[in-house]
């Protein structure tokens, strides 16, 4: 879950790889999954699709007992709201779920009144902006 991620996990990354045009999206899904590389496309296990990945810099430790890195995948599952927005998540969002646009390399990004399925206020809409939930 997003909110089960700490800056500390993620202070490495060094770049984002978005696999598709994520400004569309209300919300993307985050976890921290073990890799083997720093860097590169990971294998993608889940239902759904993968939607991006973290690349990891030079400083970042592989696990001792594992030799894995602990990376973020960005992904969406088969019953998200992009493909059904009438179901389960027309409001609300998986905890896991953050909007695309407020994550960066090493910040986790935060839920936002358009991940969770509202419309933005009148006021906040005229401003262009998005609040933070």
């Amino acid at each position: 879950m997003s909110a089960l991620i700490s800056d500390d996990e993620i202070k490495y990354e060094t770049e984002l790889v978005w696999l598709e045009d994520v400004g569309h999206l209300d919300y993307v899904r985050q976890s921290l999954d073990r890799l083997p590389t720093r860097g590169g496309r990971p294998a993608y296990c889940r239902d759904g699709r993968m939607v991006g990945y973290a690349i990891l810099g030079p400083h970042a430790k592989a696990s001792r007992a594992s030799g894995t890195f602990r990376r973020r995948v960005f992904w969406l599952l088969p019953h998200d709201r992009d493909t059904e927005p009438e179901g389960l998540y027309a409001m609300g969002a998986p905890a896991e779920a953050i909007d695309p646009r407020t994550v960066t390399p090493g910040a986790k990004g935060r839920k936002t009144e358009r991940s969770e399925g509202g419309p933005p206020s009148t006021a906040v809409g005229e401003l262009g902006m998005t609040l933070p939930l």
